[in-house]
């Protein structure tokens, strides 16, 4: 059994047990989340596809820690003016394991 999330404008594809990282959300470590943008469920070969999310379904999960991705470099420059502009981001993610998918 397996659903397709919707959360942070991303989509996910989850099963009971993935530990995933998703864009950072202000829940506390430890604390449970719950993902109501369920857009697709397969149990057993039956496959509910949502217009646009499942009604009734939910997904969901534990906070297991918050971080920040690795570092990258973002690097501007232009030919023969002298402009050079370096910049790092690290991207904030919040770990969350999958603990249940229910339909309504």
């Amino acid at each position: 059994m397996y659903a397709i999330i919707e959360t942070g404008g991303k989509q996910y594809r989850v099963s009971e047990g993935d530990v995933l990282s998703i864009e950072k959300v202000e829940i506390e470590e430890g604390q449970a989340i719950e993902f109501d943008r369920v857009l697709t469920v397969v149990k057993n070969g039956e496959v509910k596809i949502g217009t646009p999310v499942v009604t009734g379904a939910k997904v969901s999960g534990q906070v297991v820690e918050h971080g920040r991705g690795k570092k990258i470099l973002v690097f501007k420059y232009k030919a023969k003016s002298n402009y050079r502009r370096r910049q790092g981001h690290r991207q904030p993610f919040t770990k969350v394991k999958i603990e249940s998918i229910a339909l309504g």
